[in-house]
């Protein structure tokens, strides 16, 4: 991969990760997002960041990019993926990467193969697509990929920058729409996805897997 870099950010959100990378590529990011509120909350980092000139925005849904194939050098998705479908996404990031391209990507996996019935049947809802590390793994060599690696995400990534502040917020919310049940019952959903992972963390995280598309 020699010369600048062409990044594609799937799902970047906010662009917490998007800022980070800024400062360890040399080259240009573009970041998708289908909130516009997100992107604008982006460029607001990234003029911060004195690093606007290395993100451009796209406001997309990620599963109608309508992007050049064979175009992008890396490609970064966290927690996103999973909007698509797994498998459906790794066809659609190799489709967009160069031969011998990089994918960076986050994925929710079982970590132990006997979850309490509370905590399966949470997903079996939620996210019934959810599989183990070896069932991923062996999805992304079908799909066209060499595994390069993969870690699972500590629990301080779940607690310190998302589920403590927002388990803060839902208090406030609770007192300020007390009156409406039906945000009331979507407060209730959050703190239940909150206390699930309190209580069985153990057993599902997310899992960062980093590819390299097999060159032809």
């Amino acid at each position: 991969m020699a010369g600048k870099l062409i990044v594609l950010d799937i799902g970047c959100g906010n662009g917490a990760q998007t800022i980070q990378l800024t400062r360890h590529i040399d080259g240009t990011i573009l970041a998708v997002d289908n909130h516009q509120p997100f992107l604008d909350e982006l460029q607001q980092r990234a003029e911060a960041e004195g690093v606007s000139d290395k993100v451009q925005l796209y406001l997309k849904d990620m599963c109608e990019l309508e992007l050049a194939e064979g175009s992008f050098d890396l490609i970064w998705s966290e927690g996103a993926l999973y909007n698509m479908g797994f498998s459906k996404g790794l066809a659609v990031c190799r489709s967009l990467l160069v031969s011998g391209g990089l994918l960076a990507a986050s994925e929710l996996t079982w970590l132990r193969p006997d979850p309490p019935t509370e905590c399966r049947q949470f997903f079996d809802n939620e996210y019934p697509s959810m599989v183990d590390i070896d069932t991923n793994l062996a999805t992304i060599k079908s799909s066209g990929y060499h595994v390069v690696g993969h870690f699972t995400l500590p629990e301080s990534a779940w607690w310190d920058s998302y589920y403590n502040p927002l388990e803060k917020r839902l208090q406030s919310f609770r007192k300020k729409y007390v009156t409406n049940p039906e945000r009331i019952e979507r407060i209730d959903s959050v703190q239940m996805e909150i206390d699930i992972y309190r209580k069985y963390s153990s057993y599902y995280g997310y899992v960062f897997f980093l590819m390299q598309h097999n060159q032809l």
